[in-house]
């Protein structure tokens, strides 16, 4: 790699397009630096949309929204870092929950079954993107209506996919785990360690 190359990638300022404190946390916590802007971006899935499309979309439209307008004030080049999160189960997707019984009707879908957490991660750099997506599969065990109950009283469905969070209460739902733990949190660290080489941001 020349010099001049190695000076370019070196200031290049890494964006993440998400208000998650959980995908902040996991990078923080990878020792990577970074900006965060937050975006307003339709979540609407498309009639006949399968799962993996919808969500590798709401990813690449969240990191061409943040993109728009951004500037850093000393000029240095932005790469935008965006993902998105969804629970399917065949054809269904479970999106955050409208309210406690929107949130009952999942867990019902889930309780004692299997369900699939889909992770879109793009990178959008110089008008290009790259998407990995991450697919994790996760069992439940039974959720009883009580459960149902004290787990919303917590408030930690109300802004997650599937109504759950896999790093929190819920854990205690979880019989089995077949894939990455962190694509279920909401960052495949390892598609995500991927896109970051490609602008030399990656930590390993």
């Amino acid at each position: 790699m020349s010099d001049n190359l190695n000076q370019a990638l070196a200031e290049i300022q890494l964006v993440l397009a998400s208000g998650s404190p959980r995908r902040q946390e996991m990078l923080t916590q990878m020792g990577v630096d970074f900006l965060v802007h937050v975006t307003d971006t339709d979540e609407s899935r498309k009639d006949g949309e399968a799962p993996e499309d919808f969500v590798t979309r709401l990813a690449r439209d969240k990191a061409k929204a943040a993109i728009q307008g951004m500037e850093l004030p000393s000029g240095d080049p932005i790469a935008i870092l965006a993902a998105d999160t969804i629970v399917v189960q065949g054809d269904f997707v479970y999106g955050k929950p409208k309210d406690f019984e929107h949130a009952q009707q999942v867990w019902h879908s889930l309780s004692a079954n299997k369900h699939q957490v889909m992770t879109a991660v793009c990178l959008l750099y110089q008008g290009r993107t790259n998407v990995r997506l991450g697919i994790t599969e996760v069992e439940f065990g039974r959720i009883t209506a009580d459960q149902m109950q004290r787990y919303w009283k917590t408030g930690e469905p109300l802004d997650k996919a599937g109504a759950y969070a896999i790093q929190g209460y819920a854990s205690a739902w979880v019989k089995l785990i077949n894939g990455s733990y962190s694509n279920v949190v909401g960052l495949p660290l390892r598609e995500v360690n991927e896109l970051l080489a490609m602008i030399d941001k990656n930590w390993l």
